[in-house]
Protein backbone atom coordinates (compact mmCIF):
# COMPACT_ATOMS: atom_id res chain seq x y z
CA UNK A 1 0.00 0.00 0.00
CA UNK A 2 1.64 3.20 -1.27
CA UNK A 3 0.25 6.78 0.57
CA UNK A 4 -1.15 9.27 -1.99
CA UNK A 5 2.51 11.51 -1.21
CA UNK A 6 4.24 8.06 -2.55
CA UNK A 7 5.95 7.16 0.46
CA UNK A 8 5.44 3.88 2.44
CA UNK A 9 2.22 4.67 4.20
CA UNK A 10 2.27 6.38 7.71
CA UNK A 11 2.82 4.31 11.16
CA UNK A 12 -0.69 5.57 12.24
CA UNK A 13 -1.89 3.32 9.82
CA UNK A 14 -1.12 0.30 11.27
CA UNK A 15 -3.80 -0.46 13.92
CA UNK A 16 -5.82 0.37 10.75
CA UNK A 17 -3.88 -1.92 8.28
CA UNK A 18 -3.91 -4.84 11.12
CA UNK A 19 -7.71 -4.20 11.51
CA UNK A 20 -8.36 -4.83 7.93
CA UNK A 21 -5.93 -8.26 8.19
CA UNK A 22 -8.40 -9.49 11.04
CA UNK A 23 -11.62 -9.31 9.82
CA UNK A 24 -13.28 -12.54 9.84
CA UNK A 25 -16.37 -11.35 6.79
CA UNK A 26 -17.22 -9.06 3.74
CA UNK A 27 -19.04 -6.91 6.79
CA UNK A 28 -16.46 -6.38 9.32
CA UNK A 29 -14.27 -5.32 6.36
CA UNK A 30 -16.78 -2.72 5.15
CA UNK A 31 -16.94 -1.47 8.82
CA UNK A 32 -13.33 -0.34 8.88
CA UNK A 33 -13.55 0.92 5.58
CA UNK A 34 -16.44 3.07 6.81
CA UNK A 35 -15.21 3.92 10.08
CA UNK A 36 -11.33 3.67 10.36
CA UNK A 37 -10.81 5.19 6.81
CA UNK A 38 -13.17 6.67 4.86
CA UNK A 39 -15.12 8.49 7.63
CA UNK A 40 -11.61 10.16 8.53
CA UNK A 41 -11.42 11.36 4.96
CA UNK A 42 -12.94 14.17 2.97
CA UNK A 43 -15.34 12.60 0.85
CA UNK A 44 -16.38 15.33 -1.25
CA UNK A 45 -13.74 14.69 -4.20
CA UNK A 46 -14.61 10.82 -4.35
CA UNK A 47 -15.92 10.79 -7.81
CA UNK A 48 -12.43 11.94 -8.76
CA UNK A 49 -10.27 9.27 -6.77
CA UNK A 50 -8.14 7.01 -8.42
CA UNK A 51 -5.83 4.10 -7.17
CA UNK A 52 -2.88 2.46 -9.07
CA UNK A 53 -2.63 -1.16 -8.79
CA UNK A 54 0.54 -2.85 -9.74
CA UNK A 55 1.19 -6.24 -9.88
CA UNK A 56 4.60 -8.97 -9.98
CA UNK A 57 5.58 -12.11 -11.84
CA UNK A 58 4.25 -14.04 -9.09
CA UNK A 59 1.91 -16.95 -9.81
CA UNK A 60 -1.17 -15.35 -7.59
CA UNK A 61 -0.54 -11.84 -9.34
CA UNK A 62 -3.33 -12.69 -11.59
CA UNK A 63 -5.87 -13.74 -9.01
CA UNK A 64 -4.91 -10.90 -6.47
CA UNK A 65 -5.12 -7.93 -9.07
CA UNK A 66 -8.57 -9.25 -9.75
CA UNK A 67 -9.81 -9.16 -6.22
CA UNK A 68 -7.78 -5.47 -5.94
CA UNK A 69 -9.56 -4.44 -8.79
CA UNK A 70 -13.07 -5.70 -8.03
CA UNK A 71 -12.14 -3.95 -4.74
CA UNK A 72 -11.67 -0.43 -5.83
CA UNK A 73 -14.79 -0.81 -8.24
CA UNK A 74 -17.05 -1.63 -5.20
CA UNK A 75 -16.03 0.93 -3.36
CA UNK A 76 -17.30 3.36 -6.89
CA UNK A 77 -13.45 4.29 -7.67
CA UNK A 78 -11.30 4.53 -10.58
CA UNK A 79 -9.00 1.50 -11.30
CA UNK A 80 -5.90 1.75 -12.94
CA UNK A 81 -3.39 -1.38 -13.95
CA UNK A 82 0.54 -0.05 -13.91
CA UNK A 83 0.95 -3.46 -15.03
CA UNK A 84 3.64 -5.43 -14.29
CA UNK A 85 6.23 -3.36 -12.32
CA UNK A 86 8.41 -2.68 -9.07
CA UNK A 87 7.34 -1.90 -5.67
CA UNK A 88 9.32 1.26 -5.60
CA UNK A 89 8.25 2.38 -9.81
CA UNK A 90 4.41 1.82 -8.14
CA UNK A 91 5.18 4.39 -5.51
CA UNK A 92 7.03 6.54 -7.79
CA UNK A 93 4.18 6.43 -10.05
CA UNK A 94 1.55 7.12 -7.02
CA UNK A 95 4.03 10.70 -6.48
CA UNK A 96 4.01 11.67 -9.91
CA UNK A 97 -0.12 11.07 -10.68
CA UNK A 98 -0.43 13.29 -7.33
CA UNK A 99 2.54 16.51 -7.80
CA UNK A 100 3.29 16.22 -11.51
CA UNK A 101 7.00 14.60 -13.16
CA UNK A 102 10.20 16.85 -13.76
CA UNK A 103 11.54 14.52 -16.00
CA UNK A 104 12.44 16.46 -18.80
CA UNK A 105 12.96 19.84 -17.82
CA UNK A 106 13.85 21.12 -14.33
CA UNK A 107 13.01 24.78 -12.86
CA UNK A 108 16.98 24.93 -12.66
CA UNK A 109 16.68 25.65 -16.50
CA UNK A 110 18.14 22.38 -17.67
CA UNK A 111 17.17 19.66 -19.83
CA UNK A 112 17.90 16.16 -19.27
CA UNK A 113 19.65 14.18 -22.31
CA UNK A 114 17.46 11.23 -23.35
CA UNK A 115 19.00 7.69 -23.95
CA UNK A 116 17.39 4.85 -25.70
CA UNK A 117 15.68 2.90 -23.53
CA UNK A 118 13.52 -0.41 -24.54
CA UNK A 119 9.32 0.72 -25.28
CA UNK A 120 7.41 0.72 -21.34
CA UNK A 121 4.01 2.27 -20.79
CA UNK A 122 3.49 6.19 -21.06
CA UNK A 123 2.75 6.19 -17.54
CA UNK A 124 6.23 4.21 -16.61
CA UNK A 125 8.10 5.93 -19.34
CA UNK A 126 7.99 9.13 -16.97
CA UNK A 127 9.59 7.10 -14.26
CA UNK A 128 12.62 5.76 -16.48
CA UNK A 129 13.02 9.46 -18.51
CA UNK A 130 13.44 10.61 -15.25
CA UNK A 131 16.72 8.57 -13.85
CA UNK A 132 18.05 8.04 -16.91
CA UNK A 133 17.84 11.95 -17.65
CA UNK A 134 19.44 12.83 -14.59
CA UNK A 135 22.16 9.96 -15.10
CA UNK A 136 23.19 11.27 -18.22
CA UNK A 137 22.93 14.40 -17.00
CA UNK A 138 24.99 13.87 -13.94
CA UNK A 139 27.78 11.24 -16.12
CA UNK A 140 28.54 14.17 -18.25
CA UNK A 141 27.91 11.79 -21.61
CA UNK A 142 25.71 11.37 -24.30
CA UNK A 143 24.47 8.56 -26.53
CA UNK A 144 26.22 10.07 -29.37
CA UNK A 145 29.61 10.32 -27.75
CA UNK A 146 29.97 6.89 -25.91
CA UNK A 147 31.68 3.51 -27.97
CA UNK A 148 30.24 0.14 -27.53
CA UNK A 149 30.99 -1.98 -24.56
CA UNK A 150 33.21 -4.43 -24.51
CA UNK A 151 33.07 -8.01 -23.42
CA UNK A 152 36.51 -7.17 -21.41
CA UNK A 153 35.87 -7.58 -17.06
CA UNK A 154 35.90 -4.23 -15.66
CA UNK A 155 38.16 -2.04 -15.79
CA UNK A 156 40.73 -1.09 -13.51
CA UNK A 157 39.85 2.63 -12.31
CA UNK A 158 39.17 4.37 -15.54
CA UNK A 159 35.69 4.94 -15.23
CA UNK A 160 36.11 8.93 -15.28
CA UNK A 161 33.02 11.04 -17.04
CA UNK A 162 33.63 12.27 -20.69
CA UNK A 163 35.51 9.19 -21.74
CA UNK A 164 35.00 6.22 -19.81
CA UNK A 165 36.18 2.69 -20.13
CA UNK A 166 33.69 0.27 -20.77
CA UNK A 167 32.38 -1.39 -17.92
CA UNK A 168 30.57 -5.09 -17.20
CA UNK A 169 27.72 -5.38 -14.64
CA UNK A 170 26.78 -8.38 -13.62
CA UNK A 171 23.07 -8.47 -12.29
CA UNK A 172 21.50 -10.81 -10.18
CA UNK A 173 17.66 -10.01 -10.70
CA UNK A 174 16.41 -12.71 -7.63
CA UNK A 175 14.36 -14.13 -10.39
CA UNK A 176 11.84 -11.05 -9.00
CA UNK A 177 9.96 -8.52 -10.95
CA UNK A 178 13.17 -6.27 -11.41
CA UNK A 179 14.28 -8.04 -14.12
CA UNK A 180 11.85 -6.99 -17.34
CA UNK A 181 12.55 -3.77 -15.96
CA UNK A 182 16.51 -3.39 -15.88
CA UNK A 183 16.21 -5.11 -19.10
CA UNK A 184 14.35 -1.83 -20.60
CA UNK A 185 17.57 0.39 -19.43
CA UNK A 186 20.35 -2.58 -21.19
CA UNK A 187 19.98 -0.22 -24.27
CA UNK A 188 20.37 3.14 -22.64
CA UNK A 189 23.12 1.99 -20.38
CA UNK A 190 25.41 0.36 -23.46
CA UNK A 191 24.95 3.73 -25.34
CA UNK A 192 26.54 5.25 -22.14
CA UNK A 193 29.43 2.24 -21.85
CA UNK A 194 27.86 0.27 -19.24
CA UNK A 195 26.64 -3.72 -20.17
CA UNK A 196 24.75 -5.11 -17.91
CA UNK A 197 24.26 -9.11 -18.14
CA UNK A 198 21.23 -9.93 -15.93
CA UNK A 199 21.21 -13.00 -14.58
CA UNK A 200 18.63 -14.96 -12.08
CA UNK A 201 16.05 -13.43 -14.50
CA UNK A 202 13.20 -15.95 -13.96
CA UNK A 203 13.29 -16.88 -17.31
CA UNK A 204 15.57 -19.72 -17.81
CA UNK A 205 13.59 -23.31 -17.84
CA UNK A 206 11.63 -23.58 -14.68
CA UNK A 207 10.90 -19.70 -14.31
CA UNK A 208 13.89 -20.16 -10.84
CA UNK A 209 12.62 -19.95 -7.57
CA UNK A 210 11.78 -16.44 -6.38
CA UNK A 211 14.74 -14.54 -3.70
CA UNK A 212 15.68 -19.02 -3.94
CA UNK A 213 20.28 -18.46 -3.07
CA UNK A 214 19.62 -15.37 -4.66
CA UNK A 215 19.05 -11.71 -4.46
CA UNK A 216 19.76 -9.33 -2.20
CA UNK A 217 19.28 -10.77 1.25
CA UNK A 218 20.84 -13.72 0.28
CA UNK A 219 24.02 -12.40 -1.06
CA UNK A 220 24.36 -9.91 2.29
CA UNK A 221 23.45 -12.68 4.88
CA UNK A 222 25.32 -16.10 3.88
CA UNK A 223 28.30 -13.95 2.43
CA UNK A 224 27.87 -16.41 -0.64
CA UNK A 225 27.71 -15.49 -4.66
CA UNK A 226 24.28 -15.90 -5.90
CA UNK A 227 22.94 -19.40 -7.79
CA UNK A 228 23.69 -18.56 -11.48
CA UNK A 229 27.10 -17.32 -10.97
CA UNK A 230 29.52 -19.99 -11.38
CA UNK A 231 31.23 -18.71 -14.18
CA UNK A 232 31.56 -15.50 -13.45
CA UNK A 233 35.16 -14.57 -13.24
CA UNK A 234 36.99 -13.24 -10.19
CA UNK A 235 36.90 -9.63 -9.48
CA UNK A 236 34.08 -9.21 -11.64
CA UNK A 237 31.63 -5.98 -10.88
CA UNK A 238 28.41 -7.86 -9.59
CA UNK A 239 25.38 -6.58 -7.94
CA UNK A 240 22.54 -8.27 -6.64
CA UNK A 241 18.83 -6.56 -6.32
CA UNK A 242 15.96 -8.62 -4.32
CA UNK A 243 12.50 -9.99 -5.61
CA UNK A 244 10.49 -6.95 -5.67
CA UNK A 245 13.67 -4.47 -6.58
CA UNK A 246 13.71 -2.18 -3.45
CA UNK A 247 17.21 -3.91 -2.12
CA UNK A 248 20.29 -3.61 -3.41
CA UNK A 249 24.09 -4.91 -2.54
CA UNK A 250 27.53 -4.66 -4.68
CA UNK A 251 29.79 -7.28 -4.44
CA UNK A 252 32.84 -9.05 -6.39
CA UNK A 253 33.96 -13.09 -6.82
CA UNK A 254 37.11 -13.81 -5.05
CA UNK A 255 39.80 -16.58 -5.77
CA UNK A 256 39.08 -19.99 -4.97
CA UNK A 257 42.08 -18.70 -1.90
CA UNK A 258 39.04 -16.78 -0.15
CA UNK A 259 37.14 -19.77 0.41
CA UNK A 260 38.17 -20.96 3.40
CA UNK A 261 35.96 -17.96 4.89
CA UNK A 262 33.24 -19.57 3.96
CA UNK A 263 32.77 -21.68 6.93
CA UNK A 264 32.19 -18.44 8.85
CA UNK A 265 29.76 -16.97 7.45
CA UNK A 266 27.29 -20.09 7.20
CA UNK A 267 23.66 -19.63 9.19
CA UNK A 268 22.30 -21.94 11.18
CA UNK A 269 20.10 -22.14 14.39
CA UNK A 270 21.94 -20.14 17.11
CA UNK A 271 24.80 -19.48 15.16
CA UNK A 272 25.08 -16.53 13.06
CA UNK A 273 27.09 -15.00 9.44
CA UNK A 274 30.03 -12.68 9.82
CA UNK A 275 30.46 -9.57 8.53
CA UNK A 276 33.73 -9.34 7.37
CA UNK A 277 33.92 -7.79 3.95
CA UNK A 278 35.91 -10.55 2.42
CA UNK A 279 33.60 -13.70 3.47
CA UNK A 280 33.01 -16.88 1.63
CA UNK A 281 34.83 -15.77 -1.99
CA UNK A 282 33.13 -12.79 -1.81
CA UNK A 283 34.05 -8.91 -1.25
CA UNK A 284 30.40 -7.77 -0.10
CA UNK A 285 29.54 -3.84 -0.31
CA UNK A 286 26.73 -3.95 1.48
CA UNK A 287 24.07 -0.98 2.15
CA UNK A 288 26.51 0.48 4.72
CA UNK A 289 28.74 0.49 1.83
CA UNK A 290 26.20 2.18 -0.57
CA UNK A 291 25.40 4.66 1.95
CA UNK A 292 28.82 5.85 2.87
CA UNK A 293 29.92 5.82 -0.97
CA UNK A 294 26.67 8.45 -1.58
CA UNK A 295 27.73 10.67 1.70
CA UNK A 296 30.78 11.54 0.06
CA UNK A 297 29.78 12.14 -3.73
CA UNK A 298 27.21 14.61 -1.80
CA UNK A 299 29.49 16.09 1.01
CA UNK A 300 32.22 16.65 -2.07
CA UNK A 301 29.18 18.62 -4.29
CA UNK A 302 28.05 20.28 -1.30
CA UNK A 303 31.75 21.63 -0.53
CA UNK A 304 31.61 23.45 -3.81
CA UNK A 305 28.35 25.55 -2.96
CA UNK A 306 29.19 28.87 -1.30
CA UNK A 307 28.38 28.90 3.16
CA UNK A 308 25.37 31.04 2.93
CA UNK A 309 23.87 28.67 0.64
CA UNK A 310 23.71 26.16 3.28
CA UNK A 311 23.33 28.08 6.26
CA UNK A 312 20.68 26.22 8.77
CA UNK A 313 20.62 23.28 5.96
CA UNK A 314 20.65 20.03 7.90
CA UNK A 315 22.43 16.79 6.79
CA UNK A 316 22.28 13.55 8.08
CA UNK A 317 22.90 9.81 7.94
CA UNK A 318 20.00 7.33 9.18
CA UNK A 319 21.42 3.96 10.28
CA UNK A 320 20.38 1.04 12.70
CA UNK A 321 22.27 -0.37 15.49
CA UNK A 322 23.37 -3.16 13.23
CA UNK A 323 25.44 -0.98 10.93
CA UNK A 324 29.30 -1.62 11.84
CA UNK A 325 30.74 0.30 14.16
CA UNK A 326 33.46 1.38 11.46
CA UNK A 327 30.77 3.08 8.97
CA UNK A 328 29.60 5.25 11.72
CA UNK A 329 33.11 6.26 12.86
CA UNK A 330 33.66 7.22 8.97
CA UNK A 331 30.58 9.52 8.80
CA UNK A 332 31.81 11.09 12.13
CA UNK A 333 35.16 11.73 11.99
CA UNK A 334 36.47 11.47 8.54
CA UNK A 335 33.02 12.77 7.09
CA UNK A 336 32.31 14.92 10.01
CA UNK A 337 28.61 14.50 9.32
CA UNK A 338 26.11 13.49 12.06
CA UNK A 339 24.74 9.79 12.36
CA UNK A 340 21.39 8.93 13.45
CA UNK A 341 20.42 5.76 14.74
CA UNK A 342 16.87 4.20 14.63
CA UNK A 343 15.09 1.57 15.52
CA UNK A 344 15.32 -1.39 13.24
CA UNK A 345 13.13 -1.09 10.21
CA UNK A 346 12.68 0.99 7.38
CA UNK A 347 10.34 2.70 8.39
CA UNK A 348 12.14 4.28 11.40
CA UNK A 349 14.96 4.89 8.92
CA UNK A 350 12.92 6.74 6.58
CA UNK A 351 11.11 8.97 9.15
CA UNK A 352 14.26 10.01 10.57
CA UNK A 353 15.97 11.02 7.02
CA UNK A 354 12.57 12.97 6.35
CA UNK A 355 13.39 15.02 9.14
CA UNK A 356 16.36 16.38 7.72
CA UNK A 357 16.80 18.44 4.51
CA UNK A 358 19.06 15.56 3.16
CA UNK A 359 18.60 12.51 5.03
CA UNK A 360 21.18 9.41 3.23
CA UNK A 361 19.89 5.76 4.84
CA UNK A 362 20.13 2.52 3.80
CA UNK A 363 20.11 -0.83 6.44
CA UNK A 364 22.88 -3.43 5.75
CA UNK A 365 20.72 -5.33 3.63
CA UNK A 366 20.46 -2.42 1.00
CA UNK A 367 17.39 -1.19 1.39
CA UNK A 368 17.68 2.47 1.17
CA UNK A 369 17.12 5.89 -0.29
CA UNK A 370 18.39 9.48 -0.41
CA UNK A 371 15.70 12.20 0.47
CA UNK A 372 16.21 16.28 -0.66
CA UNK A 373 13.64 18.14 1.08
CA UNK A 374 11.55 20.67 -0.71
CA UNK A 375 13.38 23.65 1.10
CA UNK A 376 16.55 22.45 0.55
CA UNK A 377 15.60 21.86 -3.25
CA UNK A 378 14.34 25.53 -3.90
CA UNK A 379 17.35 26.93 -2.05
CA UNK A 380 19.26 24.87 -4.78
CA UNK A 381 16.65 25.71 -7.85
CA UNK A 382 17.37 29.40 -7.12
CA UNK A 383 20.86 29.26 -6.96
CA UNK A 384 20.84 27.02 -10.89
CA UNK A 385 23.72 29.15 -12.01
CA UNK A 386 26.10 27.31 -9.78
CA UNK A 387 26.78 23.73 -12.06
CA UNK A 388 27.18 22.11 -7.54
CA UNK A 389 23.74 23.26 -6.93
CA UNK A 390 22.61 21.78 -10.92
CA UNK A 391 24.08 18.57 -9.84
CA UNK A 392 22.58 17.98 -6.63
CA UNK A 393 18.77 18.72 -8.02
CA UNK A 394 20.24 16.30 -10.88
CA UNK A 395 20.83 13.59 -7.79
CA UNK A 396 17.11 14.45 -6.14
CA UNK A 397 15.86 12.94 -9.65
CA UNK A 398 18.14 10.40 -10.23
CA UNK A 399 17.38 8.99 -6.85
CA UNK A 400 13.75 7.03 -6.35
CA UNK A 401 12.34 10.07 -3.38
CA UNK A 402 9.23 8.27 -2.33
CA UNK A 403 11.34 4.81 -1.30
CA UNK A 404 14.32 2.95 -1.83
CA UNK A 405 14.66 1.53 -5.17
CA UNK A 406 17.09 -0.54 -6.25
CA UNK A 407 17.14 0.54 -9.72
CA UNK A 408 17.75 4.00 -9.31
CA UNK A 409 20.37 2.86 -6.33
CA UNK A 410 22.05 0.86 -9.44
CA UNK A 411 22.51 3.84 -11.44
CA UNK A 412 23.63 6.23 -8.21
CA UNK A 413 26.56 3.70 -7.07
CA UNK A 414 27.59 3.46 -10.98
CA UNK A 415 27.46 7.19 -11.79
CA UNK A 416 29.45 7.82 -8.50
CA UNK A 417 32.13 5.04 -9.25
CA UNK A 418 32.28 6.54 -12.93
CA UNK A 419 33.02 10.11 -11.72
CA UNK A 420 35.26 9.25 -9.29
CA UNK A 421 37.25 6.31 -11.34
CA UNK A 422 36.80 3.79 -8.28
CA UNK A 423 36.65 0.35 -8.95
CA UNK A 424 35.06 -2.28 -6.28
CA UNK A 425 38.18 -2.19 -4.68
CA UNK A 426 38.85 1.35 -4.02
CA UNK A 427 35.33 1.78 -2.78
CA UNK A 428 35.77 -0.59 -0.56
CA UNK A 429 38.70 1.14 1.07
CA UNK A 430 36.49 3.68 2.05
CA UNK A 431 36.95 1.83 5.69
CA UNK A 432 37.78 -1.25 7.03
CA UNK A 433 34.38 -3.32 8.49
CA UNK A 434 35.15 -4.12 12.61
CA UNK A 435 34.52 -7.99 12.10
CA UNK A 436 30.77 -9.04 13.93
CA UNK A 437 28.46 -11.70 14.35
CA UNK A 438 24.85 -12.18 14.97
CA UNK A 439 23.44 -14.85 16.90
CA UNK A 440 19.68 -16.06 17.05
CA UNK A 441 18.68 -17.97 20.54
CA UNK A 442 15.22 -19.21 21.48
CA UNK A 443 13.13 -17.82 24.51
CA UNK A 444 9.91 -18.53 26.44
CA UNK A 445 8.43 -15.16 26.04
CA UNK A 446 10.26 -12.38 23.56
CA UNK A 447 8.31 -9.75 25.48
CA UNK A 448 10.43 -10.05 28.31
CA UNK A 449 13.02 -8.46 26.69
CA UNK A 450 12.63 -4.33 26.67
CA UNK A 451 14.42 -2.35 24.75
CA UNK A 452 15.74 1.90 24.48
CA UNK A 453 17.89 3.51 23.19
CA UNK A 454 17.31 2.44 19.62
CA UNK A 455 17.44 -1.19 20.56
CA UNK A 456 20.80 -0.76 21.46
CA UNK A 457 20.09 -0.78 25.52
CA UNK A 458 18.02 -3.67 27.46
CA UNK A 459 15.63 -2.11 29.49
CA UNK A 460 14.41 -5.62 30.94
CA UNK A 461 15.14 -8.16 32.76
CA UNK A 462 16.61 -6.01 35.00
CA UNK A 463 20.68 -6.77 34.90
CA UNK A 464 20.40 -7.75 31.48
CA UNK A 465 22.26 -4.96 30.27
CA UNK A 466 24.67 -4.43 32.97
CA UNK A 467 25.62 -7.89 31.93
CA UNK A 468 25.88 -7.17 28.22
CA UNK A 469 28.33 -4.08 29.64
CA UNK A 470 30.77 -6.07 31.20
CA UNK A 471 31.29 -8.83 28.55
CA UNK A 472 31.63 -5.82 26.00
CA UNK A 473 34.37 -3.91 28.10
CA UNK A 474 36.07 -7.33 27.96
CA UNK A 475 36.78 -6.88 24.12
CA UNK A 476 38.62 -3.99 22.45
CA UNK A 477 36.46 -1.80 19.96
CA UNK A 478 33.75 -4.07 21.87
CA UNK A 479 30.10 -3.48 21.01
CA UNK A 480 26.97 -5.64 21.39
CA UNK A 481 23.11 -5.31 21.68
CA UNK A 482 20.46 -7.66 21.98
CA UNK A 483 16.78 -7.06 20.63
CA UNK A 484 13.94 -9.23 20.74
CA UNK A 485 12.78 -10.41 16.96
CA UNK A 486 9.76 -8.93 15.37
CA UNK A 487 8.37 -12.25 14.38
CA UNK A 488 9.24 -15.21 16.72
CA UNK A 489 10.11 -15.82 20.50
CA UNK A 490 13.30 -15.48 19.58
CA UNK A 491 16.44 -13.18 20.45
CA UNK A 492 18.70 -11.77 18.22
CA UNK A 493 22.42 -10.69 19.45
CA UNK A 494 24.82 -8.71 17.67
CA UNK A 495 28.67 -8.23 18.62
CA UNK A 496 31.69 -6.69 16.45
CA UNK A 497 35.48 -6.21 18.21
CA UNK A 498 39.02 -6.23 16.67
CA UNK A 499 39.52 -9.80 15.62
CA UNK A 500 36.66 -12.26 14.15
CA UNK A 501 37.33 -14.14 16.85
CA UNK A 502 37.08 -11.93 19.93
CA UNK A 503 33.37 -11.12 18.15
CA UNK A 504 32.66 -14.91 17.83
CA UNK A 505 32.99 -14.58 21.70
CA UNK A 506 31.93 -11.60 22.48
CA UNK A 507 28.54 -12.77 20.93
CA UNK A 508 28.69 -16.08 22.59
CA UNK A 509 29.29 -14.39 26.49
CA UNK A 510 26.08 -12.09 25.35
CA UNK A 511 23.79 -14.83 24.14
CA UNK A 512 24.54 -16.74 27.66
CA UNK A 513 23.34 -13.68 29.74
CA UNK A 514 20.07 -13.26 27.25
CA UNK A 515 19.70 -17.07 27.76
CA UNK A 516 20.19 -17.14 31.60
CA UNK A 517 18.16 -14.21 32.24
CA UNK A 518 15.88 -14.30 30.07
CA UNK A 519 14.43 -17.65 29.72
CA UNK A 520 16.31 -19.50 26.93
CA UNK A 521 15.06 -22.60 25.22
CA UNK A 522 17.09 -25.20 24.41
CA UNK A 523 20.53 -26.05 24.56
CA UNK A 524 22.74 -22.94 26.07
CA UNK A 525 24.76 -21.08 23.34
Amino acid sequence: MVDPDGNMMPQSFEPVAAELANCQDDEAVVAVLRDRVFGQANLSAQQHLTVLIGYDTRPSAPHLLAAATAGVLALKLHAVSCGCITTPQLHFLVHNANHGSSSSSDSDGSTAPSLPSAPASPQLQTYFDTILGAFVQLAGTTASASSPTSSSAPTSGAAAAGGAAATRLFVDCANGVGAGQLQRLVPALQAVGIELQLRNSGEAAGGGQLNHKCGADFVQKERLPPAGFEDVPAGAQCCSIDGDADRLVYFSPQPASGAPAAAAATTTEGVGASSSSCGAGIMLLDGDKIALLAAVFIRDLMAQLPQQLLEGVKVCCVQTAYANGASTAFLREVLQLPAVCTPTGVKYLHEAAHEADLGVYFESNGHGTVLFSQQLRRRLEAAAELPAARELLALSRLINQTVGDAISGLLLVELILRRKGWTLADWQALYTDLPSRQLKLKVADRSSITTADAERVCVTPAGLQQAIDRAVSGFPKGRAFARPSGTEDAVRVYAEAATQQQADELARAVAQEVYDRAGGVGPRP
